[in-house]
């Protein structure tokens, strides 16, 4: 036989029940309230600049093989980005998580969590330079390489001798001197010097373009004998006026069958034989090499150095005058002279007058 309730008993169940569920719901929305807080503030914390390190800027090194965990934990510790959570919330928003590239990044300022992920997707990798002056030869270069984190002077040398990049413009090369064109390159970390050789030919043959090319085919010239003029003038002069100049002077002298007589061919040949001091003598402008210019007729072999853009142009475009000699003032520029009288009248002034005057103190 069943029980009959009594008075009010179901409606003041029902009243607890419902309560109850008020009171879950109640739970329910707080629980979802304070995730949508949470959210939110992570949210807008991707796009919150922020900065925790000291110095003016910071560099951090992302190794291939880290995962998205281990780059933010970096990113945190090196202080780019506020906490785990908002790296997380980031990479998220950005949907590029397999996009993380490995590399050495460096971060100066505040930025915010979604800029830096646009930073390591996009491969923006610190970039450090390395500058080369005109005028340096292959050897010098390589001393410049081996004072520098990239590596060392044997492996620069040692690429600089792949002539078999500059094959196609000129055949005869037996090594890349006078290709490696003279400017500053920005290598990212781990660069070699093969990669660093690469880029400086390709920049030589940007610079040599097809108007000099042409150029050079009007005035009969092979692209190694226009770049062996020009690297003769690059050491000659360092001033962009006695460029063209210069570069007339030697070009008179080759229409005339004269030698060249160009002190820093002589210099260069005592380099290749390891025997020059810093001082040239006359003994030295006797020193039987094919780059002595006082020994040998015409140019010589191949480029003695680097010659830059402008070199490059002078060599093509010599200066419309008969000028066949030139002496230096010691102060950088050069006096010129279109006879063995004139020019020797310039080099007692300017070379046993001026150095008299220096040994008696000046008067």
């Amino acid at each position: 036989m069943s029980r009959e309730s009594p008075p009010g008993e179901s409606s003041f169940a029902r009243r607890i029940v419902r309560r109850g569920m008020v009171f879950v719901l109640v739970i329910v929305v707080a629980a979802s309230g304070g995730a949508a807080y949470l959210a939110k503030q992570l949210y807008d914390g991707a796009e919150t600049l922020y900065r925790a390190y000291g110095e003016d800027a910071v560099i951090v090194d992302i190794r291939p093989g880290m995962s998205t965990s281990a780059i933010g934990q970096y990113l945190v510790a090196a202080g780019v980005v506020r906490d785990e959570n908002t790296f997380r919330m980031a990479v998220w928003r950005s949907g590029r998580e397999r996009g993380l590239q490995a590399g050495e990044y460096r971060f100066a300022g505040a930025i915010s969590a979604m800029a830096v992920i646009d930073v390591l997707t996009q491969g923006q990798v610190y970039l450090r330079p390395i500058t080369f002056p005109e005028g340096l030869t292959r050897r010098q270069m390589a001393e410049l390489f081996g004072a520098s984190d990239f590596g060392s002077a044997e492996a620069f040398l040692a690429a600089s001798d792949r002539a078999e990049l500059i094959a196609a413009l000129d055949p005869e090369a037996q090594n890349l001197e006078g290709y490696l064109f003279p400017e500053t390159y920005s290598l990212p970390r781990g660069a070699t010097a093969d990669d660093l050789v690469e880029a400086m030919v390709a920049q030589f043959e940007t610079t040599f373009d097809q108007d000099l090319r042409q150029r050079a085919t009007e005035l009969e010239l092979s692209v190694r004998e226009v770049v062996t003029l020009a690297s003769l003038s690059q050491r000659e002069t360092g001033l962009d006026e006695e460029r063209s100049i210069v570069s007339a002077v030697y070009t008179n002298r080759l229409r005339r069958r004269m030698p060249l007589q160009c002190d820093p061919t002589v210099i260069y040949a005592l380099e290749l034989a390891d025997l020059y001091d810093g001082n040239l003598t006359r003994e030295n402008l006797r020193f039987d090499s094919p780059y002595n210019t006082y020994v040998y007729a015409g140019l010589p072999p191949g480029p003695i150095a680097a010659p830059g853009g402008a070199d490059l142009r002078a060599a093509l475009h010599p200066a419309e005058v008969a000028h066949l000699y030139f002496v230096s003032r010691n102060n950088g520029s050069h006096v010129f002279a279109d006879t063995l009288r004139q020019h020797n009248r310039n080099v007692r002034e300017y070379q046993v007058e001026y150095f008299r005057r220096r040994r008696a103190g000046g008067r």
